[in-house]
């Protein structure tokens, strides 16, 4: 062998054995910071609402996607581990690292439960992601959550609401007293005030409620997953808006130590896939509630909008409410005077370029 081979020779056969001697060194130190986790999330939805359940599963792909399928979260719809409103318990107590729910369906809890989902009259979707990434509400959220063992991030958010599917025709708040009414979370106290009955049943729960008569009427979300429910053949006359919900916003909750647990980049890819299916959420009901909602009206549904007087009186009961709890409870207090403060400098500026702008195009587009 020449001089000049044998020295090729060599710097081959020391690459070689640097690069083994990395590769020993990274593998193990790849496993170390990036170690292979499988976690299990809760929903109260459920499989056969595609964007409520189906944001689960997007969650679920898109941190397996970040993390390069090292952290995998499996999605269970409501029943298959734990009903669909004992989420918030499921997660606190460790039967699963995490679930996907509305905080308000827990109000009974702490009625300030209420605001990570949707304070009646209080903000709507864009307002909603406003307030809690740049208004101080993630973190007074986490200051509620942290007494349930808990931490959360929003994770998905329909847009404002429909009023709801009633088998009569409502002209006045006379025609709500001894409605037997299924609504969601904190909102049923103040229908209680107008003389309704409340009731909180699960999704999936509602239609054969309302079938049998159990119901006089039910809220859900809107046209996309009101017509997969099928409410439109039991009740015909379906209201606006869902005063109660301007956004209905979705959380996942995490039970706090194995959030503490996790690596740093794997909380991260947490975070970024939870934004990630906020977007994609709304976005999906925006894309499906006009067509649903034609489709709604063609199979029977009488669109009707609150009467004002069921608006104001509505309005009233709840500002009573919410001045009598700020009296008694520190923490919805604290959240109260928050929204509101951002409600109102929110709306200065909404009420001039964007309703300008939004009333103008919904007068013209049958020009179009």
């Amino acid at each position: 062998m020449s001089k000049l081979t044998r020295r090729k020779f060599m710097r081959v056969a020391g690459a070689g054995a640097l690069a083994t001697t990395a590769g020993a060194i990274a593998a193990p130190a790849l496993a170390q910071t990036a170690p292979e986790i499988s976690w299990r999330l809760a929903a109260s939805w459920p499989k056969s609402l595609d964007t409520l359940f189906g944001g689960c599963e997007y969650f679920s792909k898109r941190v397996a996607e970040i993390t390069d399928n090292r952290f995998k979260i499996q999605a269970f719809a409501a029943g298959e581990i734990v009903p669909g409103l004992q989420v918030l318990d499921a997660v606190q107590n460790g039967t699963v690292e995490m679930g996907n729910t509305a905080m308000y369906y827990y109000w009974g809890k702490d009625p300030a439960m209420t605001f990570g989902t949707a304070l009646p009259f209080g903000l709507n979707s864009r307002q909603m992601n406003s307030w809690l990434r740049f208004g101080g509400g993630n973190e007074l959220l986490n200051e509620l959550l942290k007494n349930y063992n808990c931490i959360g991030f929003a994770a998905g958010n329909t847009g404002a609401q429909m009023g709801g599917w009633f088998r009569k025709e409502l002209n006045n708040v006379d025609d709500i007293k001894g409605l037997k009414f299924r609504i969601g979370g904190f909102a049923g106290t103040i229908i209680a005030k107008l003389g309704a009955v409340p009731q909180q049943l699960a999704g999936g729960d509602i239609y054969p409620a309302l079938e049998k008569g159990t119901l006089d009427a039910c809220e859900w979300v809107g046209p996309y997953d009101d017509e997969k429910l099928g409410f439109v053949k039991v009740a015909k006359y379906y209201y606006y808006p869902g005063w109660w919900e301007g956004c209905g916003q979705g959380h996942n909750l995490i039970n706090l130590a194995r959030w503490n647990e996790l690596p740093k980049s794997y909380q991260a890819a947490i975070v970024t896939a939870c934004g990630d299916t906020w977007d994609w959420v709304l976005g999906k009901y925006d894309h499906g509630n006009p067509a649903a909602l034609k489709r709604l009206v063609v199979a029977g549904a009488q669109l009707r909008s609150f009467p004002q007087e069921i608006m104001e009186a509505s309005y009233k009961a709840a500002n009573e409410i919410y001045t009598e709890l700020s009296r008694t409870n520190p923490m919805f207090k604290k959240l109260y005077d928050s929204v509101m403060a951002f409600r109102s400098d929110s709306y200065l500026w909404m009420q001039v370029a964007e309703y300008g702008y939004d009333a103008f195009m919904m007068r013209v587009r049958s020009r179009s």
